[in-house]
């Protein structure tokens, strides 16, 4: 054991780190779900679009207030999407709910294909997560050890949050009953704009990660880091914010043990390969709740 973790050292620190990014990511989806059953498709493609804004306004911005941007334009864009394209549909069936979710991924993609011409754009260096960090013998940058740190710190104070506060006690209890929650006089609408609000901040977040690792933006950048982010969200129980982020960490960690393997042209298949498995054998996820049909 000793001497294949210190074989396959880098590609545990890197699977570790962009695992980190997939949880934030998958937060979004889940907490989402959790409050509106709803798969929210457009969640990868406003990561993508927090990269977007994140080249152009380094353009003219010093970087330190272009994270700054980033945060809010993104914060901004998931509000403005719920309320929007969500929002008036939520009496309507699921199924329409779930196309327009499409319909706004697809919009998001062709405005960011008009923006660049779909030309890849270069993302600035952060000098604090690119710099080159010495690990064993090897060496990393700093964003891969930064990563899991940073999202445990982020998922500890959302669950806090959610369990400890007067606005987590209203989430939990829309997510329990949307209808009852209401009468009982919460805020259902406040209570859906902070969920996007806090799902669009991590994704801002995990942008400033995972492309701090990657060269360039284009306008299909959030859609195979989506697709995993879902599948992550998955296989830990969608709607369990804990399990989001263990699935997101282990999807992670695989998909780059294989691409140590010298298989990676299967690493991407091996994350839809597990999501088969996961719905034949325990569609809830690991820390799903079975779902009962009240008479």
């Amino acid at each position: 054991m000793p001497e294949f973790i210190s074989n396959n050292l880098p590609y545990l620190l890197a699977g570790i780190s962009v695992g980190g990014q997939y949880a934030l990511i998958a937060i979004g989806y889940t907490m989402v779900y959790g409050i509106l059953r709803l798969i929210n498709f457009a969640h990868g493609d406003v990561f993508m679009v927090a990269g977007l804004v994140m080249v152009y306004a380094t353009a003219s911005l010093p970087i330190y207030v272009s994270i700054v941007l980033v945060v809010v334009v993104t914060v901004l864009l998931g509000v403005i999407i719920e309320k929007v394209a969500y929002k008036p549909l939520r009496s309507a069936p699921r199924m329409s709910v779930m196309i327009s979710a499409i319909g706004v991924s697809y919009l998001l993609q062709n405005c960011a294909l008009y923006f660049t011409g779909g030309l890849p754009q270069i993302y600035p260096e952060i000098p604090i997560l690119t710099k080159q960090v010495a690990v064993g013998a090897g060496s990393t940058k700093m964003v891969t050890l930064v990563t899991p740190i940073l999202t445990i710190v982020l998922v500890v104070a959302l669950v806090l949050l959610i369990r400890y506060t007067k606005v987590g006690m209203a989430m939990r209890a829309v997510s329990r009953d949307f209808e009852t929650s209401e009468l009982m006089g919460i805020k259902i609408n406040n209570v859906i704009r902070l969920t996007f609000v806090i799902g669009c901040f991590l994704a801002a977040v995990g942008s400033l990660l995972y492309f701090s690792n990657y060269a360039s933006v284009i306008p299909t950048s959030g859609a195979m880091p989506g697709l995993k982010a879902f599948v992550a969200a998955v296989f830990g129980g969608i709607g369990s914010v804990p399990g989001a982020v263990i699935g997101a960490f282990i999807i992670g960690i695989c998909e780059n043990i294989i691409k140590g393997m010298g298989w990676t042209a299967f690493s991407d298949a091996f994350t839809f390969v597990l999501l088969i498995v996961i719905l034949l054998a325990k569609p809830t996820g690991i820390f799903g709740e079975k779902a009962t049909d009240k008479v």
